[in-house]
């Protein structure tokens, strides 16, 4: 018996029935993306190996352990992109879409990383993207907070809060680190392995560490937000006062400080307490260097990524499902000329109603399978051809879920009647 192929650890299929759930939320977020003006920019799935080595930091659990990276036939080193940002500065650059100019972009779809698969963190898993560019004051910084705001409330998604600290310019964080440093060294008996190797290469990071072990000694470490620069405390309080202006609640967590090298001044995240230990939901700052670290001119800049596989289950877990509510009618046809015929009416009715599912009985059947198909398929309507109703030149109507009496109308009042059935 041959064996079968299963699909790989951690890279779940999404089938039909999930993506229902996905498509309105997808549709929603959208919505919101055009509306705050972000444009969408598709990336591609591989970029070289060094442009993540060079942007997330050749130092982070990302780029050390967690990619997939591989010789293409040219001997290059290639990779499967672990976030998005990178492409997008790269395309930016590549492209020339900074030079003298503001650019918002939103971007969506599949990231990679090799991590140990367990509920809320796949191998595969799904984001969406917001980057806006050329913007220098804090009050983008406030626009992305107020959309991602947004977008939970349109989606129905409660108990989730915003955390907030700032990481200081470049230089700053240069004078904190050595302070940091000097802290931990004095302290090495508390750490764990990990922390130890982050001592040497990437000491802020310790102060992300989820080992309860080392919770006091991270409580007492110096704290970022007592060493910032003047220009990077202005900014993080003008942001304050943006956040306080519109009411929305932040706690300020001065041990936030991200996974990824690039960050500068705000940095924060969404969390939530529903989803076990996958806390957050979104997650960004900005990266005001980036893009000249890439060869680019000097381009303020900020982002952020939500997860949607963490979003869609909070959607799910709040109880508000489908948010396009599209109606779906079934088209029931038996007999030759009733087949001929409602291939027709289906296309009609799809040119009339493009916000329908309309599907189309396929390969014959009787009146009672069919309606069983129609059952099985959901539909809000079934509408009913047969040699009776071709002859007559009419069509039979049924509420499939409310359960009431077919009608029959003529066909040339088959859009009034749909119309007046779905409300449109």
């Amino acid at each position: 018996m041959t064996e079968k192929i299963k699909s790989i650890r951690g890279m779940p299929t999404l089938l039909p029935a999930e993506l229902k759930l996905w498509q309105s939320v997808e549709s929603t977020v959208k919505k919101i993306l055009s509306n705050y003006a972000f444009q969408e920019i598709r990336t591609p799935l591989l970029e070289r190996t060094e442009l993540f080595q060079r942007t997330i930091g050749e130092q982070t659990d990302v780029v050390s352990k967690e990619m997939y990276s591989f010789l293409d036939r040219k001997e290059q080193s290639l990779s499967l992109r672990p976030e998005a940002t990178a492409g997008v500065v790269r395309a930016g650059i590549e492209h020339g879409l900074f030079h003298n100019q503001t650019q918002k972009f939103w971007s969506m779809g599949p990231m990679y990383r090799y991590e140990r698969p367990q509920k809320g963190r796949y191998r595969q898993f799904h984001q969406v993207n917001m980057e806006a560019f050329g913007y220098e004051g804090p009050g983008i910084d406030a626009e992305l907070i107020l959309l991602t705001s947004r977008i939970w409330r349109k989606l129905g998604v409660e108990d989730i809060q915003l955390e907030l600290n700032s990481l200081g310019t470049a230089e700053s964080r240069k004078g904190y680190r050595t302070i940091l440093v000097e802290y931990f060294n004095d302290h090495t008996d508390s750490l764990d392995e990990d922390s130890i190797l982050r001592l040497e290469k990437n000491p802020m990071r310790i102060l992300d560490s989820k080992n309860p072990e080392m919770a006091d000694v991270i409580h007492s470490a110096p704290k970022m937000n007592d060493h910032l620069d003047q220009e990077s405390e202005d900014h993080f309080n003008g942001l304050l006062e943006y956040l306080d202006g519109h009411r929305i609640q932040y706690v300020l967590n001065p041990r936030l400080v991200r996974g990824l090298d690039y960050y500068t001044k705000t940095v924060f995240e969404w969390t939530t307490d529903k989803l076990g230990a996958q806390a957050t939901v979104c997650g960004g700052g900005r990266y005001d260097d980036l893009v000249k670290q890439l060869g680019g001119k000097d381009v303020f800049a900020i982002g952020c990524a939500i997860g949607f596989e963490r979003l869609v289950e909070l959607v799910e877990l709040s109880g508000k499902k489908d948010q396009n509510g599209h109606p779906k009618i079934y088209l029931v046809a038996v007999g030759d000329q009733a087949e001929a015929k409602s291939s027709e009416l289906a296309e009609m009715i799809r040119d009339q109603f493009e916000d329908c599912v309309l599907e189309l009985n396929q390969d014959g059947g009787s009146f009672k399978q069919q309606f069983k198909r129609a059952d099985r398929a959901e539909s809000d309507i079934a509408l009913i051809l047969g040699d009776e109703e071709i002859e007559n030149d009419t069509i039979g109507i049924k509420l499939m879920k409310e359960g009431g009496d077919q009608e029959t109308i003529s066909q040339d009042k088959l859009l009034e009647s749909i119309a007046d059935k779905i409300g449109a």
